[in-house]
């Protein structure tokens, strides 16, 4: 460490006089220590200036490379600030050691305050994790019919670390990012059809042809129903009380409620016109006497 000597005695009670100072000392020190580290201060301030250029080029070659690989807009900006930051706070840590300032605590700093954020946003960061995992995988997008967590619902919105769902019910389900990505997860869209379910009950008497043919022109009617694959119906199981029978249209995603609801309407009232029965659930009881 350089001394700077003042000249000045300090064992005197009264007060400092400027004259007693040793300017010329002083100045002499100022000059080497300006002599000393001015070549260094100017680097340090020249790589900062370039290195702060480069990382502005590096950041929008990697929101053009998100963008090549349609990443979503939200995950792009992310990823393009995240890196900035990164790599701004390893050129300043470098520019303080040009300089000459001791980083090596500051590190150390650094990573054990990162370790303490880490463990304190452990949740938080596995919802994180999860929306980016969402958004470069892309499992679902905004509009499909999904279904995660015991909750059905159309997604509304992808977010970084929750996705909205707004239900059947019209209500709006918010779900963590990590436990959607880490649990069962079905999409009724992505394969751009879907096949509708239904069970229809007719009589033991009736005529299962009969039947069959009805139903299955009450999907060819609706031009909701596709055609490709075609309308099925098959006998599905020979119940105490009735012959159920299998009817199975496929439709859009959109559309699967409505077709639902009208599918299961119009196949009772055709089989009405056709006089085909759909029987109650009903027990036979026999008495037998003594």
């Amino acid at each position: 460490m350089r001394t700077i000597k003042l000249g000045i005695n300090l064992n005197q009670p009264h007060k400092m006089d400027l004259h007693q100072i040793n300017w010329n000392g002083l100045f002499e020190t100022a000059g080497e220590l300006i002599v000393s580290y001015a070549p260094r201060l100017l680097l340090a301030i020249l790589v900062l200036l370039i290195g702060l250029r480069i990382i502005k080029s590096i950041t929008k070659l990697i929101t053009k490379a998100c963008e090549r690989s349609k990443f979503d807009a939200a995950l792009t900006f992310f990823i393009a600030n995240l890196s900035g930051w990164v790599l701004k706070i390893i050129l300043f840590i470098a520019v303080a050691d040009m300089i000459g300032v001791k980083t090596t605590s500051f590190v150390a700093v650094i990573g054990a305050a990162g370790l303490a954020i880490g463990l304190a946003l452990q949740g938080t960061l596995s919802n994180f994790a999860g929306g980016v995992l969402i958004m470069i995988f892309k499992p679902f997008k905004v509009g499909d019919l999904v279904e995660s967590q015991g909750v059905l619902g159309t997604v509304k919105e992808i977010q970084i670390f929750n996705t909205i769902l707004l239900t059947l019910e019209n209500k709006t389900a918010i779900m963590p990012n990590g436990a959607v990505m880490n649990n069962h997860l079905i999409n009724y869209t992505r394969e751009g059809r879907i096949r509708v379910d239904l069970t229809v009950g007719v009589a033991y008497d009736a005529d299962i042809k009969k039947a069959k043919e009805v139903l299955t022109n009450v999907m060819k009617n609706d031009d909701r129903v596709l055609s490709n694959p075609a309308p099925m119906v098959g006998v599905q199981e020979l119940a105490d009380s009735s012959v159920n029978l299998a009817v199975r249209p496929w439709c859009d995603p959109a559309a699967y409620w409505d077709v639902y609801f009208d599918t299961l309407e119009n196949c009772k009232l055709a089989l009405d016109n056709a006089g085909v029965t759909i029987p109650f659930p009903q027990v036979d009881v026999h008495m037998i006497k003594d």
